[in-house]
């Protein structure tokens, strides 16, 4: 009896709770991911009606698509609030952990930004991917930013956010909160156009990725704007598929009857789920272990 009281004490947290067995939150964050998603597709409804299918420029078609992701938002604020054992949640998806900034946010936009041009610009010339410029309308362009940093800040919201942090709390091992949130990240995306298991993996690892920045940078800001940056680069500045889904809306178009399967590209995915994508995402948790391993590690926790 007393090895394994041992052994649950080298796992578990003294704050470890019975609704803290892992497979509890995740289930949790898997219902508020679908009450989300359909109290957002409710409230664009309401919102847009007939006027998305009467655009005939696809600009609310993709801004709408994005936008639903406000549900998650709702729902997932809504539990934290409602719940007192998850309220200390919201301290973390603020500016108490002192990664929360704007440097961070800045620099979440960079490595979005370049790991997805990386991946671009290594299909074009490998001759995958044939693009060509279409229009720059700045203030479209703009307001579907702001729905695309709505759809991955919600994503991560509640995989970074809510789940990461509930993981935390009873897990003493990092890893646990790490390996098990990237999991359900690339679960919600099986069911996308063209994904593959090669696709759920370069996901995975993205999550672990992700991960990493709010555990090593503190900074959940860090998080979300790499993940906005990674899919406004390819679905509205390339025109390139966003996990399988192609936007009707972008300043460049695909040329998609020349485009090839290869490493660097999946016809049917897109940037995503190539050889060159994990790799690219393996690299990014590589260089965060190197920089940051051998420091002390200071992560803000909001259950103290």
């Amino acid at each position: 009896m007393e090895e394994k009281q041992s052994i649950f004490k080298k796992i578990h947290t003294d704050r470890f709770r019975w609704n803290d067995f892992f497979i509890i939150p995740m289930f949790l964050t898997y219902i508020m991911i679908i009450a989300g998603e359909v109290l957002g597709q409710l409230i664009i409804g309401l919102l847009f009606g007939n006027a998305i299918a009467k655009d005939e420029t696809g600009f609310l078609e993709i801004t709408t698509m994005y936008l639903l992701f406000i549900g998650m938002w709702i729902i997932t604020l809504l539990c934290i609030v409602v719940s007192k054992g998850n309220r200390p949640v919201l301290k973390a998806l603020w500016t108490a952990p002192k990664g929360n900034n704007v440097k961070y946010l800045l620099l979440g936009l960079l490595i979005g930004f370049v790991t997805n041009m990386i991946c671009a610009i290594t299909a074009m010339i490998n001759k995958d991917i044939s693009i060509y410029y279409d229009s720059f309308p700045f203030l479209q362009l703009v307001i579907i930013f702001i729905a695309v940093f709505i759809q991955s800040s919600a994503e991560e919201l509640v995989c970074r956010g809510f789940l990461y942090y509930r993981l935390r709390r009873g897990y003493r091992h990092p890893a646990v909160a790490i390996v098990l949130n990237a999991l359900l990240f690339a679960s919600i995306h099986v069911g996308n156009p063209g994904v593959s298991n090669l696709a759920l993996l370069d996901i995975f690892i993205t999550g672990i990725f992700f991960s990493l920045m709010v555990y090593y940078l503190d900074s959940i800001w860090c998080a979300m704007a790499a993940h906005a940056a990674w899919n406004y680069t390819q679905n509205i500045i390339l025109g390139l598929p966003n996990s399988g889904i192609v936007s009707p809306f972008s300043i460049f178009k695909l040329d998609a009857a020349s485009a090839t399967d290869s490493f660097a590209y999946s016809v049917a995915f897109g940037l995503e789920g190539t050889i060159l994508s994990t790799v690219v995402m393996a690299a990014g948790c590589v260089v965060l272990y190197v920089l940051f391993h051998n420091k002390e590690v200071k992560a803000y926790d909001p259950w103290n």
